[in-house]
């Protein structure tokens, strides 16, 4: 499928105007549709349980330094489009940090297998699409459950449809790019077991993983420093009285 019908199928959704169901108080205004989320996430256990998390601890068994190895060359590609990103939110020295760190994994590094400018002190900037647009004031846009692919909201997954045709992602072949999400999958699928009893123990799993992805995402928006949340104003036992 072409790459802009899907950002621009996207970028619809950023725009659109769903609400809560107004007769419902306690529903999450930013899971208007959470009857569907929870029912992808009810078949995202099940394609987990079946697929992915076997998948995932196959893949534990290969020697640690291999996997690091190629999960630096698979990071070493979104390089470029941090570089891109920064300096589209005017991070010129992030950008310049983006680009010493492909010039350097790139060449010394053998194609981003050895990730050199981490152990010289340059540590990543990474930024996707996704981050300038909320920059400029794009709005997050519903919550989603994607069918296969986890939480998100539009705004963050469409910047990742953008990401991908900057250089040198647009450059690979399709076995290519298919093998660059498969490592990155698999590594953080396999990251995600240590934090498996966490989950279980939660009341409701699907709110702890939504809640989850929102502190993600705002940790992302605003460079680890998000606003702080207005405190909810303590009820008055006036109102605990009429029950």
């Amino acid at each position: 499928m072409n790459k802009w019908i899907v950002l621009a199928a996207i970028l619809l959704l950023v725009t659109g105007c769903a609400s809560a169901p107004k007769d419902d108080p306690w529903a999450d205004p930013k899971d208007p549709y959470e009857e569907f989320n929870r029912d992808m996430w009810e078949f995202n256990e099940e394609l987990d349980d079946a697929v992915l998390r076997p998948a995932a601890k196959a893949y534990g068994y290969i020697p640690k330094p291999v996997r690091t190895g190629l999960l630096n060359a698979a990071e070493n590609l979104d390089e470029v489009s941090s570089l891109v990103n920064n300096l589209l939110q005017g991070k010129v020295v992030d950008a310049g940090v983006s680009f010493w760190r492909f010039t350097i994994n790139s060449t010394v590094g053998v194609l981003g297998v050895f990730d050199v400018a981490t152990e010289i002190g340059i540590d990543r900037r990474q930024e996707g699409f996704g981050e300038v647009l909320a920059t400029y004031g794009v709005p997050d846009g519903p919550y989603l459950m994607l069918p296969g692919m986890g939480p998100t909201v539009p705004v963050d997954r469409g910047g990742d449809v953008v990401d991908g045709m900057y250089f040198p992602l647009d450059n690979l072949s399709g076995p290519l790019s298919a093998a660059r999400w498969v490592v990155k999958g698999l590594d953080t699928r396999l990251q995600l077991i240590e934090l498996e009893p966490m989950l279980e123990d939660s009341l409701d799993p699907y709110s702890f993983v939504k809640e989850s992805y929102y502190q993600r995402w705002l940790d992302k928006k605003f460079d680890g420093n998000p606003p702080e949340e207005p405190q909810e104003e303590e009820l008055s036992e006036d109102f605990y009285d009429q029950f």
